[in-house]
């Protein structure tokens, strides 16, 4: 392929010519090429560089020869730097012995004009004998090429190496910032001064991701380039929860055709743009794409009759540029932008050179009359104009930073430290015992750098030092700008920021907020670009149907959860011992609680079961003192005094419930309550069993009276009372009850409490005493209407009434309360059941005892 592109370009040169001037070695360039800069050295450093726009009416037809199209080019003057940067590098050389003494360095440098064909044709001409256009041809001195700089961009730099590998020349691209490809022919001669483009992907997500700017614009030119751009950076920013508002790619053009064609497409660009609410858009492309973006700007903003401001993220490869058109235009657009740019710094004495630039003195110089023409707006005399207007002695400080900045820029200083490069290794070559005295040095082939270029450090004269690895890369850095314009189309940068990719990990990217000066629209306060609003800490988010992942609804968390930070894709919960707060933003340490003596319901609960087991012992005392009574031994009195001690203990064991719960107080609570209930309920079933016995041994001829004993009562009371002991025992052997801790039912509260253990038995427990209760009033109920000597069997039913009912409500009760309650809701069934049988049972005969003392009287109650 490189050999097709290589004749067909010598096919260019008309074959009269080749006839008629074989013997003189004279022939004709077959292109004219003014912009062109020769300076004669010992050793020849080539340059391809690009800063004139041709727009061109029509495409070569091959037919006839071609008319020169070079004559009113449009010139990019801020690239003019690129040319004095590499002069004053080999200035600067020259007039140093010591790197390369009694040796010294020119160059020829050539436009290449933004095309791919004019790049070739550059190639070939550096390649070939000084004003004779036959490369491998030497015609009369040779010129020494050691070296090729160039060129600017992806393409040119590719379409130089396609041609340099041949003759295994260096090549030096300051603007090829293409990802290494899996074919390495071509990078064994290439010697990249700028980072892989790689490294300013990951540096634009960063920039965004530090801004939390997750809805961007992204701007491309229509090209195989900007495909190229889409392609790598948009699965990134994907990764990364970055999402494209729009990518709108703009129409670039070169001839006039194509740039009308062009005007059409950029004012539905400038809509889409406009429309967007995406604050930030990332621009990529190479120096016509700024012309463009200006271009679209100026048509829309003409045209809407409004302006617009965006955080414009300009890459590395372009420059905020400007041509002569563009003189008057507006730039407060880009006010605000972000550009990554390639790592300068100040070289002393390179603005003092730029100062001293004058046309008249550097004949030589092909570029600096068009240059000086289109930046100043001028024109020098000639023979067709006599009353030109260029003096000459304008001052480059002069012009406004779009048409050339007096700093030196990155560009321009990748070439000036190629140009080091190149001179060092020439120099540890002589350091290397191979002489390059004035003979000698013809002998020197540029493929011998190369050993001494691959790993190369060297020092620059701005003091920093510049590495060359063995890939053939320069270890330099992006640096953040930060671009403020002023309304004399003038501008600074202002470095914020870096991107170092060659830094430790975590500290590659730096970028100062407070350096950075927002565009005017707002308000200095740093934008948003973001397809909605920020979900605040309590809110998450939540998808919208049919729009990107970037573009979301804020709902408040789920209850129990919270977000303590912007933009959370889920809420988390709180840990156990922590709580929601109301605006669930932030967790909020639970309270330890248990039923205490010193809280309202401890201290009620406490003083009903101290005034119900004084009321206890009152009847108690009553019973004693007439232990005698008739009344009092009729029902049984042994029985009366097992049953009053057994509620006496019941109302006590309540007040076990209260208080931190301990591993004895656990062990005791469950223990205490069933026996004892179960004492005092099989008193009640043993009263009921003798009601009924003594009824049925009143009967004559009754075998049953020898059952009606004390020992028959205090059989059933044993027995009943076993077989619940029995069970509580199995349940401290197996799964006793033990202190824990409640972290769930209470939202706000940690419950201190006594976890039974074992569910099962406990409910077995409650339910035997369940059923010893059922016969009692079973028992009871069927013997109510015996005859009025034996109505207790009336109380008894009564109480036992009470008592079941209080239990069986007692049980829903219970599984549906939740921490210290359920604690207060066994605590008051104790209390109300125990009660129940005080009064029911109790209570008649104390009425009958003090306040109805003539009908307690034997007689009476046997007439009775």
């Amino acid at each position: 392929m490189v050999v097709l592109q290589v004749l067909f370009l010598l096919l260019q040169i008309p074959w009269a010519e080749l006839q008629g001037h074989v013997a003189k070695c004279s022939i004709r360039d077959p292109i004219h090429t003014p912009q062109k800069y020769y300076r004669r050295g010992d050793f020849m450093i080539g340059a391809s560089m690009s800063q004139a726009i041709l727009i061109l009416d029509d495409e070569y037809s091959f037919h006839e020869y071609p008319i020169p199209d070079t004559a009113s080019p449009i010139i990019v003057t801020k690239n003019y730097q690129h040319v004095l940067a590499l002069a004053f590098a080999v200035k600067e050389i020259n007039e140093n012995p010591k790197i390369l003494p009694n040796v010294s360095l020119g160059f020829h440098i050539l436009e290449s004009y933004f095309s791919a064909r004019r790049t070739y044709y550059t190639a070939i001409e550096l390649l070939s004998t000084l004003h004779h256009f036959v490369p491998n041809y030497e015609c009369e001195s040779r010129s020494n090429l050691i070296a090729v700089i160039g060129g600017l961009g992806d393409e040119a730099s590719c379409h130089l190496a396609a041609l340099l590998n041949i003759y295994k020349l260096p090549q030096f691209s300051y603007g090829d910032f293409a990802p290494m490809m899996n074919d390495q022919t071509n990078t064994l001669v290439l010697y990249r001064m700028v980072p892989d483009e790689v490294h300013q992907y990951n540096g634009i997500v960063q920039l965004l991701l530090h801004f939390r700017w997750t809805w961007i614009g992204l701007v491309t030119i229509k090209d195989s380039n900007g495909e190229l751009f889409l392609k790598n950076l948009l699965p990134v920013l994907l990764q990364r929860g970055i999402c494209s508002a729009f990518i709108e790619r703009v129409s670039n053009f070169g001839s006039f055709t194509e740039y009308f064609g062009a005007q059409k497409s950029w004012q539905e660009t400038y809509i889409t743009i406009r429309g967007s609410k995406a604050s930030a858009a990332v621009v990529h492309g190479e120096t016509q794409a700024i012309m463009c973006l200006r271009g679209l700007l100026y048509q829309g903003e003409s045209s809407n009759k409004a302006s617009y401001s965006k955080v414009w993220i300009m890459v590395a490869q372009m420059d905020f540029s400007a041509v002569y058109i563009h003189k008057g235009w507006s730039i407060q657009s880009f006010h605000g932008a972000l550009a990554f740019t390639i790592h300068s710094q100040e070289i002393p004495g390179f603005q003092k050179f730029l100062q001293n630039i004058r046309p008249h003195e550097v004949k030589e110089d092909g570029f600096i009359r068009t240059f000086w023409e289109q930046a100043f707006g001028c024109s020098f005399p000639n023979d067709e104009d006599v009353e030109g207007t260029c003096t000459g002695e304008e001052r480059l400080e002069s012009l406004p930073g779009p048409f050339f900045e007096m700093s030196m820029t990155g560009h321009s200083y990748s070439i000036y430290n190629a140009v080091l490069a190149i001179a060092n290794s020439l120099h540890a070559m002589q350091s290397s015992k191979v002489k390059l005295h004035s003979l000698e040095h013809q002998n020197i082939q540029p493929w011998q750098l190369h050993p001494f270029l691959r790993n190369m450090a060297f020092n620059n004269s701005a003091g920093e030092r510049e590495f060359l690895n063995k890939n053939g890369e320069f270890s330099v850095d992006f640096d953040i700008t930060n671009i403020v314009t002023f309304p004399n189309t003038s501008f600074v940068r202002v470095k914020v920021g870096k991107m170092n990719p060659w830094a430790l990990p975590g500290k590659e990217f730096y970028i100062d907020e407070d350096d950075i000066t927002w565009p005017t629209h707002f308000n200095q306060v740093t934008p948003l670009s973001l397809c909605n609003d920020h979900c605040y800490p309590g809110y998450q988010k939540k998808k919208k149907e049919g729009e990107p992942f970037c573009c979301y609804d804020c709902v408040p968390c789920p209850e129990g959860k919270i977000s303590n930070q912007r933009d959370m894709d889920s809420c988390s919960p709180c840990h156990q011992d922590q709580y929601p707060n109301t605006k669930q933003n932030q967790c909020t340490p639970k309270e330890v609680t248990f039923l205490s003596y010193t809280e309202p319901l401890g201290i009620s609960s406490m003083v009903f079961a101290f005034s119900l087991a004084l009321v206890t012992v009152w009847v108690l005392g009553i019973f004693v003192k007439h232990h005698n009574s008739p009344i009092i031994i009729a029902n049984n009195r042994n029985l009366s005094y097992m049953l009053l001690i057994s509620l006496l203990l019941c109302f006590l064991c309540a007040l076990i419930f209260i208080g931190q719960p301990e591993k004895m107080t656990c062990l005791l609570r469950q223990m205490a309550f069933g026996n004892v209930f179960s004492v005092a309920v099989s008193c009640v079933l043993a009263k009921t069993i003798l009601v009924v016995l003594a009824f049925m041994a009143t009967k004559p001829g009754s075998r049953i009276r020898k059952w009606v004993r004390k020992r028959l009562t205090n059989s059933i009371v044993l027995m009943c009372s076993l077989i619940q002991a029995g069970m509580c025992s199995v349940w401290l052997a197996t799964s006793p009850p033990f202190p824990d801790v409640d972290m769930l039912s209470q939202r706000k509260e940690i419950v201190l409490e006594c976890n039974e253990g074992s569910v099962a038995m406990f409910y077995c427990v409650l339910g035997y005493m369940g059923f010893l209760a059922l016969v009692s009033f079973t028992v009871a109920f069927l013997a109510r209407n015996l005859p009025g000597s034996f109505n207790e069997a009336k109380f008894i039913t009564f109480s036992m009434l009470v008592f079941c009912g209080v239990w069986l409500s007692f049980v829903p009760t219970y599984l549906s309360t939740k921490g210290k309650y359920m604690v207060v809701v066994e605590i008051f069934s104790i209390l109300a059941s125990s009660a129940g049988l005080l009064g029911c049972i109790f209570f008649p005969k104390c009425y009958i005892i003090i306040l109805r003392p003539e009908v307690n009287k034997r007689d009476l109650i046997i007439r009775r």
